[in-house]
This record gives structure tokens, C-alpha cells and sequence, in this order.
């Protein structure tokens, strides 16, 4: 049979949204991801590694640390020779300054010889070089300088910088280098004082230039890591030296990451990952869980929780904010396994562990222990009946957390040396997990879902709404009970959720309330419909439905619930008033609107299930008889003619379901009528 149409573009549509899902999701999770720029590890000095073994992936050259490096820069500060331009004609000022001031008194020949042994000792002084007091007590006392470089005639000459003269040191030599000779006192005569004057000038340009050069080719590095060679390993101190090795690794990591910066090849690995595993994950709700499709906000539920919590582990590692093992991951598996199932709980919680373990340095450590507790999250939660299973089940999952740690350091390490900062991290886990319940009431909320925490309070008799039912229409009231017991007996043994359905029965009929006295269940012997024709009293049974919903949407009562309300009737009869205005107007046109229910009919097994036992239930009060026979007919005729009539036609519900279903209504109601076997006569005695 081709498909028509419709189920084409039912088809078209689903593909469509299916590849939105996988493309928005995709993207948005590899926005947020690093690109390497961050080096993944936290270190201190003189602290544990609190990582596993690091291994050198690259050959990377052994930086040196900041204080030998500051310590090879002073050095060369002191040993730097700076330069000083040599002026050549101040010393040729200053000997014609001394001839000429001597001249006019040159009467004998001994100013004739004073004269030129000062010019000679200034010719020798000058030779060397004069700095002024203020470079050379600088050079000598700050700097600590042994030698500078003088630049003399375009060449640049070394010398110590004791050969060379200060003002000072240059008069004591004039004055004292031949006192047997040559007096004193006459030497004092020719005022050398001003004869003195520096003739070596700073060049700061050419210095400057000359010592950054130097300071640039200091290396900064002291050997080599060979590509494969041990860094540290987990529980080992952090030292000087480790300390060393990690910061030129770290300091390789983010140069190797500066060049590379340009090509995306890191980000479409990322996007390649993240896609194949967004892809596997639609394919697994397609082949499994199809009817997950039909309801836009369970698939919504699905993406968006794996998402925000990649993205929020993306963050964390870009500005290392905290440590990411602080993630209470087991929150997502929690929250789809309280409003759906199991399997689809762990598979996406597997997905979303495979992607931030792609942004982490410590990925093994991380995926093996979260996939450990996600199974005893989806486990020890099995229904959510009470806010202390919350509590119960962080205890639970930090339970193991810390065991399953502790035993993969001893795996490891060979010892006890675990990092006592892990176990801080999983008890702000286990303490943010406990938020799970407010983030239940949440997606309530914004997705519409309903928890099974919430069935329980609504389930509860001394609900104002049900209260009101027990005094204003008591025998409804019963009827729910009895029909909500039913249909968990029958919700339990077909795998459907029997607290969905339970709860959706005791509020189905709540309609009633609005006219109890017209439905049977709530009379006492007097029935108003003997006053009403067929048709006013059809429109008062139907009005129940509609009743019911505006009830429900003024006490706030979830849409889940309310579709109960709305397909326990589906789109049936109320054949009764039907049949007889059928029966009164023969062979007139039967305007069937009038009698039909506004529907739909059920599109889940639970709301199948209550249709089901409804309709079993109510009939059952009209037995003449209760046997064996009589009751199991009675559920054959009342479920094959809901069959027959389509009402299960768009729900999930089987065959083999349904004839599970009619098992157990008929060894229940058997067991509430009490139905016995019939005991045989005694026969009369022969004599």
C-alpha cells in the first residue's frame, strides 16, 4: 500500500525537524567548545599532580624559570661593556690653554719643563679617557661595571674601566706621577683643575641598542623533553623542577596553539565528533523510541538538557572557573528517566559524557567514572514518588563516586595517594544534585511534563479537588477509586506508567460534579432523565467532558492529566440515549453529532488503558448476574467494540496489550463480585 500525501509530508516534516535537531544542537555545542588555547591542567608548587600520567607528546625545548632567567640578565647587566664616544679635541683644548696661560711667565728653564710634563701627563690622561664623577661612580657603585667600550675613530676598543680616568683620579695622577722631580707646590701653580674636563660621552643610543641585542640572545631554555618521555604522574609533589618542566610545556602547548590558530582543523575534528554522536542519538530515538517524535517537547527535553550542560562544561574549561568533576552530569539521566524511560536516560547521558570528555585533559578519568554513575542514577531512581529519593540518591551517586575513585587511584597509583580535593569536588556534586527537584518543578513548567512526584500529591484523596468529588459526588468518586485500581493493575502488567494512569482515573470524571444527580453511579432509585427527552439528556451526559476540563484548567490540574478528561469517551456514543431516540424516531436521519463525544480518542496506552477500564467498570454495575461467564463476556463485548469502533487506532497500544488488559479486568472484577463456582445439590438418599 503506497503512503498517501499526508503521511508523506508526516514523513518530510519529521525528517526535517530530525536534522534541525541534529544541526542546532550540533552547532551550538561546538560554539562553546575551546579550541585548544587553554592548557587543561592546574598546578602549584609543592602541591600533588591531581591528574593522571603526563607523557610529552612533542619533543619541546626545558624553559628556564623566571629567577634564572633574571639572574642571567643581571649578570649580563654587569658584564655589559656600555659605549662612550672619545673627544678627541678636548684634550688638544685644553694643552694650547695650558701654553697660552703659561707663555708670558716662561723665564727660566724650569716653567719650560713644569710646563711640558703637564702636557704630556694630560696628553696620557686624556689618552685613556675622563669620564665625569657622577658615569663613573654609577658604573662602578650601581652597575657594577668592569670595563666599557670606547669609540674612538670608528673603532670600538675594550677597556677595564680602571685604566680609564675620572676628574678626581686624573688630578691625583698629574699631581703625583713624579713628586721627586717635579714639586708640588709648583705643580699647584698651574691650577690643573681647569685644565680637566671629561672627554668621554655616554652614547645611550648605541649602548641601548647593543644591550637589548644581548638580552634577546640570552636562551631560554636549559635542554630538552623528548617526545614520550614522563612529565609526572598522579600524586607526585610538584616540584622546582617538575614545576620547570610544566610550565615549558604548558608555554610549547599554547605556541604550537598561536600557530596553529589560523587552521580550523581542531574545530571541524570538534564539529565531525559532536555531529556523529548527535546523529547516533536521533538514530536511537528513531529506530526505539519513535513516538518520542510525536511531542515536540519531549524531543526538546532531550537536546536542550545534553546541550546546556556540554556548553556549561565548555565554560568551565575555558575560564577554569571550577573544577568541571563538580558538574552534577547524573542530573540529566535523572530528569529523563523520572519523565521517561531508562534506556533513552542512559544513552543520552553516554552522549553528553562523550562530548565534554572531548574538552577535558583528563577525558578517560572522567567518561569511565560518570558512565558509573549515571547507571546507579538511572537505578537507585527507578520512580520518583518523594522528594527524599532525591536526597537518597545523591548520597547514593557520591557514594560511589568516592569508592569508584578511590579504587581507580589504587588501580593506578598502586597506593593510597588520592587527591583529597577529588573527593571536595563530588561532595559539591552530590550537593548540587539535590537541586534536581527544583529542576524538576522547572521543566514541569516550561516543558509541560508532569514527574511522578506530582501524580502523587494529586493522587492523594485529601486533595481539595477529590475532596470536593467525595461529598459532592460520592459514587463517582467510588467509580474512579475502582476504575484508577484497574487500570494500574493493567498499566503494571503491559509496562505502561501505572502512576500516570492511576491518577488520570480518579480525576476523569470530575465533570460530574457539575450535575452529579444525572449519572447513574450518584442516583438514589430517581433518575432526572425520565423528565428530559433522549436528546437533552445525551447533551447533559456529554457536557460532562467539557465540564470536567474547565474544572481541571481552574485548578491548575497538568495537561497531562486533562487529557484523560478528554479521550476516556474518545470519540464514542453515549449509545444508550442514542439508541433510544433511535428507537422512538424510526426511520428518521439520526443528527449523530448530537449524541457523539467531543473526543479524540486516546494516542497513548495509559489514556487506552483508563478507556478501557471505564467502560468495563461501568457496565459491570448493570449485570443482572455476576459469573464467571457473565463477566468475561461482558469485558469481551465492551473492549472488541471499542476496537471495532477505532478508538486505539492512533495510540501504540497492541493487540497482544489489549488482550493482557481484558485478562486482568476480568480476574479483577471476578475477584470484587466475589463469583463463585456453583456447588452441587446433595442429591436424595435410596433407602
Amino acid at each position: 500500500m503506497k503512503p498517501n500525501k499526508q503521511q508523506k509530508r508526516t514523513k518530510l516534516t519529521r525528517l526535517l525537524m530530525k536534522i534541525a535537531l541534529v544541526a542546532i544542537s550540533s552547532v551550538l555545542t561546538v560554539y562553546f567548545m575551546p579550541r585548544g588555547d587553554e592548557f587543561g591542567y592546574s598546578y602549584e608548587l609543592d602541591k600533588p599532580w591531581n591528574y593522571g600520567l603526563l607523557i610529552a607528546k612533542t619533543k619541546f625545548p626545558i624553559l628556564k624559570n623566571d629567577s634564572t632567567i633574571r639572574k642571567e640578565q643581571e649578570t649580563l647587566k654587569r658584564k655589559f661593556q656600555p659605549y662612550y664616544n672619545h673627544d678627541g679635541e678636548v684634550r688638544d683644548s685644553m694643552v694650547n690653554r695650558l701654553y697660552n696661560q703659561t707663555a708670558d711667565e716662561w723665564h727660566g728653564q724650569n716653567a719650560s719643563m713644569y710646563v711640558h710634563h703637564i702636557a704630556a701627563l694630560l696628553d696620557t690622561v686624556y689618552r685613556h679617557g675622563v669620564l665625569s664623577a657622577e658615569d663613573y661612580s654609577r658604573m662602578l657603585d650601581e652597575e657594577h661595571h668592569k670595563s666599557i667600550r670606547i669609540v674612538k675613530d670608528n673603532e670600538a676598543k675594550a677597556v677595564p674601566l680602571s685604566s680609564v680616568y675620572n676628574l678626581r683620579s686624573a688630578y691625583k695622577y698629574i699631581m703625583y706621577a713624579d713628586t721627586i722631580k717635579y714639586s708640588r707646590l709648583v705643580m699647584q701653580q698651574y691650577n690643573i683643575n681647569e685644565l680637566l674636563l671629561p672627554n668621554l660621552t655616554y652614547d645611550a643610543v648605541k649602548s641601548g641598542a647593543e644591550l637589548e641585542y644581548q638580552l634577546k640572545a640570552l636562551s631560554d631554555y636549559e635542554g630538552f623533553i623528548q617526545a614520550g618521555q614522563k612529565i609526572i604522574d598522579r600524586g607526585e609533589t610538584v616540584t622546582e623542577e617538575v614545576y620547570s618542566l610544566l610550565q615549558s610545556y604548558e608555554k610549547e602547548f599554547q605556541r604550537r596553539n598561536t600557530v596553529d590558530r589560523e587552521r580550523p582543523y581542531k574545530g571541524i575534528g570538534q564539529s565531525i565528533c559532536v555531529l556523529v554522536i548527535f546523529v547516533l542519538l536521533t538514530t536511537y530515538l528513531s529506530l526505539f523510541r519513535a513516538d518520542y517524535f510525536e511531542n515536540v517537547r519531549n524531543v526538546a527535553l532531550l537536546f536542550v538538557l545534553p546541550v546546556v550542560f556540554c556548553v556549561i562544561a565548555s565554560l568551565m574549561v575555558s575560564h577554569k572557573v571550577m573544577n568541571v568533576f563538580m558538574l552534577p552530569c547524573c542530573m540529566v539521566p535523572i530528569v529523563i528517566r523520572v519523565f521517561m524511560d531508562s534506556r533513552t536516560a542512559f544513552v543520552f547521558h553516554c552522549g553528553m559524557v562523550l562530548i565534554i570528555s572531548m574538552v577535558l585533559a583528563n577525558n578517560y578519568e572522567f567518561l569511565i567514572i560518570q558512565l558509573v554513575a549515571g547507571m546507579v542514577a538511572i537505578q537507585s531512581l527507578r520512580e520518583l514518588s518523594q522528594r527524599s529519593q532525591i536526597v537518597r540518591t545523591a548520597f547514593i551517586i557520591f557514594l560511589v563516586y568516592i569508592t569508584f575513585y578511590t579504587g581507580y587511584s589504587l588501580v593506578h597509583e598502586n597506593d593510597f595517594k588520592t587527591d583529597h580535593w577529588m573527593y571536595v569536588c563530588y561532595a559539591v556534586n552530590g550537593v548540587l544534585l539535590m537541586f534536581t527537584y527544583p529542576m524538576l518543578w522547572m521543566f514541569e513548567k516550561v516543558f509541560g511534563f508532569t514527574s511522578d512526584v506530582t501524580l502523587v500529591e494529586l493522587s492523594n484523596v485529601h486533595n481539595p479537588l477529590l475532596q470536593r468529588m467525595t461529598e459532592v459526588a460520592p459514587g463517582t468518586f467510588q467509580h474512579s477509586m475502582q476504575v484508577a485500581n484497574l487500570s494500574a493493575e493493567v498499566a503494571n502488567k503491559i509496562g505502561a506508567k501505572a502512576q500516570l494512569v492511576r491518577t488520570g482515573a480518579l480525576y476523569h470524571d470530575i465533570g460530574k460534579m457539575e450535575r452529579p444527580v444525572f449519572f447513574t453511579e450518584n442516583q438514589n432509585g430517581i433518575s432526572p432523565h425520565k423528565h428530559l427527552s433522549p436528546l437533552k439528556s445525551a447533551e447533559v451526559i456529554i457536557a460532562h467532558v467539557n465540564n470536567g476540563l474547565a474544572l481541571a484548567e481552574k485548578n491548575h490540574i497538568p495537561d497531562s492529566i486533562k487529557r484523560f478528561i478528554s479521550t476516556h469517551h474518545g470519540c464514542g456514543k453515549a449509545k444508550y440515549f442514542y439508541i433510544t431516540y433511535k428507537n422512538e424516531h424510526p426511520g428518521e436521519d439520526v443528527d449523530e453529532s448530537a449524541f457523539t463525544y467531543p473526543g479524540p480518542n486516546p494516542s497513548t496506552k495509559e489514556e487506552a488503558i483508563l478507556m478501557m477500564c471505564d467502560a468495563t467498570e461501568a457496565a459491570s454495575r448493570s449485570l443482572p448476574e455476576y459469573t464467571e461467564d457473565s463477566i468475561n463476556q461482558l469485558v469481551d463485548r465492551i473492549i472488541d467494540g471499542q476496537v471495532a469502533d477505532g478508538c486505539f487506532s492512533e495510540c501504540s497500544i497492541t493487540f497482544k496489550e489489549i488482550a493482557i488488559a481484558k485478562a486482568v479486568l476480568k480476574e479483577k472484577l471476578k475477584t470484587i463480585y466475589h463469583t463463585r463456582i456453583s456447588y452441587p445439590e446433595l442429591s436424595g438418599e435410596t433407602s
